[in-house]
């Protein structure tokens, strides 16, 4: 690194005199706002001084450059060595001044303009503005594409009036035939939302989403794997700990459990969707859908535990990352360590090899079969589109089934 070790983490940040240590007392401040340690704003401090030294040598004005610089800067000094670290410190530190309007800002990446590269603009717009679906969701829609192109094409420019029915049917089997077991299910629907868009941007003659075949799977054959009111409650018992992470993992965790809430609706949640008067709760769901569900005391208090003791954060986001700067969660797989964690810790075998947040979902809509809740009521609940979806739990409901079964047809003349 450009600096040294911190000997004394309270000794005193001086900067020469002049706007850069007025620029850097800034950035200290607002690194302490976002509950960065006094370690870390120490080691910062040291780099972007030694960073200071570099433009000094150079003769040059830090509000002539960008981000983009910072390694080349670095690199060609003649008293440091480039470290990755440095320099993504420094562009930290320039990346806050070009929010001030002191350095520029980076310059716009050029827009890819190829027959791949407007295809997918043009189809990344419709799937955020006509299908409604999240910018996770698109990116991982275009990659499927991506794939299914080269497959068609190769290394050639893609020519998609030239895809053919036979086309679809090849690249569906070959993605449902490779070894180990095949969880992503969304290949036919993701190959049906781009097909339909290229016949509604005039790309193709026919529509031929209407050719892609539905991909057989056993996963609807078998009844849904779920755990136990009491294994449930053995879940919540091992994450509740009287501590900043552990407040906050037993909140996450209880929402799912209680609302049977997708984890991606859980690290959505912004702390004006709840109504604490009214003790209600926005869920943010699939396709920009928004549905208002009743808190319950539990988990209400939990949220509200949470919020009063470590939720410290500039965002808006309810559930923030531990470590600073204190942003929202990116991706609700962290929710999928976070419950193994607690399963293993309870000793519980899971019902099945993947441990995922989605078997809290199951777990409740079991739970509300078991105890009378009509099918009606799991899909409010569980805010299905379809009922369809909801069908897999009747097959829970024994007692149900008994009372519209037949009778079974016995042979004239047998006793």
């Amino acid at each position: 690194m450009i600096s040294s070790s911190p000997r004394n983490l309270e000794k005193q940040f001086k900067f020469a005199d002049g706007p850069l240590a007025e620029y850097a007392q800034q950035f200290k401040g607002h690194m302490e706002t976002q509950q960065y340690s006094k370690a870390t704003i120490y080691q910062y401090h040291c780099t972007i001084d030694a960073f200071f030294q570099i433009l000094k040598e150079g003769n040059t004005d830090i509000r002539s450059i960008d981000e983009s610089q910072v390694g080349k800067l670095i690199a060609s000094s003649n008293r440091a060595r480039l470290v990755k670290y440095d320099v993504t410190v420094v562009q930290t530190f320039i990346r806050f001044l070009s929010g001030l309007g002191v350095t520029k800002p980076l310059p716009p990446q050029p827009l890819d303009e190829s027959t791949q590269g407007i295809l997918r603009r043009e189809f990344e717009e419709y799937l955020r503005n006509q299908r409604g679906l999240s910018k996770r969701t698109v990116k991982q829609s275009w990659w499927l594409i991506a794939h299914f192109l080269k497959f068609c094409f190769g290394e050639e420019k893609p020519d998609v009036s030239r895809i053919t029915a036979s086309d679809i049917l090849k690249f569906l089997q070959q993605k449902i035939s490779r070894p180990g077991p095949l969880r992503d299910r969304t290949s036919p629907s993701n190959l049906k939302n781009f097909l339909l868009f290229l016949f509604k941007t005039n790309r193709t003659v026919k529509n031929l989403a209407l050719t892609v075949p539905t991909v057989a799977h056993n996963f609807g054959t078998r009844l849904p794997r779920h755990l136990t009111i009491e294994q449930v409650d053995a879940v919540l018992a091992a994450l509740r700990e009287d501590t900043r992470l552990g407040r906050r993992n037993y909140a996450m965790i209880l929402l799912l459990a209680r609302l049977g809430l997708r984890s991606e609706e859980v690290i959505a949640i912004q702390i004006d969707d709840i109504d604490w008067r009214a003790g209600e709760i926005l869920v943010r769901g699939k396709g920009k859908r928004h549905d208002r569900l009743p808190l319950p005391k539990d988990v209400g208090e939990a949220v509200a535990e949470y919020v009063r003791q470590d939720r410290q954060t500039s965002t808006r986001s309810l559930f923030v990352t531990d470590r600073a700067p204190r942003v929202a969660i990116a991706y609700g797989t962290v929710l999928n360590t976070i419950l193994k964690k607690a399963l293993a810790k309870t000793g519980l075998t899971p019902p099945m090899r993947w441990v995922g947040t989605h078997v809290l979902r199951h777990s409740l809509a079991v739970s509300l079969t078991q105890k009378g809740a009509s099918l009606e009521e799991i899909a409010d609940m569980l805010r299905h589109r379809s009922r369809n979806t909801t069908m897999m739990y009747a097959r829970l409901d024994v007692e149900g089934m008994r009372s519209i079964a037949q009778p079974w047809p016995a042979i004239k003349g047998s006793k």
